[in-house]
């Protein structure tokens, strides 16, 4: 019993010191790095209680969760750092910043990267393209899902072919800005996946997308 609150003491007090205050909501939150810190350190905080001789207990336990805490904060902290740049890049462009565990969702409307029914990028919109690729290339650890929908207008097959062009457009565009070509995954997915409602010039502008989902490649 007194080992347990002991390991839970220790992950508690890193835990507090991880706190940040988010900037879009005003609230108090810990960070996806503090919460695998966190189990990272309940983890190390265990197993070093386990093997250490009853008089060393207290010291292997600080050991355990320092090293564990370190180890699971890792991908998050990489992660939380990337979506802190990227949400100050792209403030204000259109372009959706979604943090999901550990993984990046980038939403690309289609009324601020394609016209309807077409697959050449609008050139106001390059610009945030540039912005993002530079940060893709700074945080070299990830690998990229870029994903291509449309609304439901014409047919299937049509949207099928559409879409594909659309997310290989994007991702070509950001092979040229320096994006290393075996981190780049595209495919299209149609009219699949609706975000809106198909039956309004509103909704089906925004199925008509992009979204670019950025992960760890220790995500697999």
């Amino acid at each position: 019993m007194g080992r347990r609150v002991a390991c839970m003491g220790i992950v508690l007090g890193l835990l507090a010191g991880c706190t940040t205050i988010d900037p879009y909501t005003g609230e108090e939150k810990t960070s996806q790095a503090a919460k695998g810190a966190g189990i990272g350190a309940l983890a190390g905080a265990v197993l070093g209680a386990a093997s250490s001789s009853k008089k060393d207990r207290k010291k292997g336990i600080l050991t355990g969760a320092l090293i564990g805490g370190g180890v699971g904060a890792g991908v998050g902290y990489y992660m939380d750092q990337q979506e802190a740049v990227l949400r100050q890049e792209l403030e204000g462009s259109g372009v959706q910043v979604q943090r999901v565990g550990d993984t990046l969702n980038l939403i690309m409307p289609g009324n601020i990267t394609f016209a309807s029914g077409k697959s050449a990028l609008i050139s106001a919109f390059l610009p945030v393209l540039d912005s993002v690729a530079k940060i893709l290339v700074q945080f070299d650890k990830t690998v990229l899902d870029v994903a291509g929908y449309t609304d439901s207008q014409g047919s299937f097959e049509m949207n099928q072919d559409l879409s594909e062009q659309r997310a290989g457009g994007v991702s070509r565009y950001l092979v040229r800005q320096g994006v290393d070509s075996v981190r780049v995954h595209s495919r299209g997915l149609g009219e699949r996946d609706p975000v809106a409602s198909n039956e309004t010039a509103d909704g089906r502008a925004q199925n008509r997308r992009v979204e670019l989902t950025i992960r760890s490649e220790q995500a697999g």
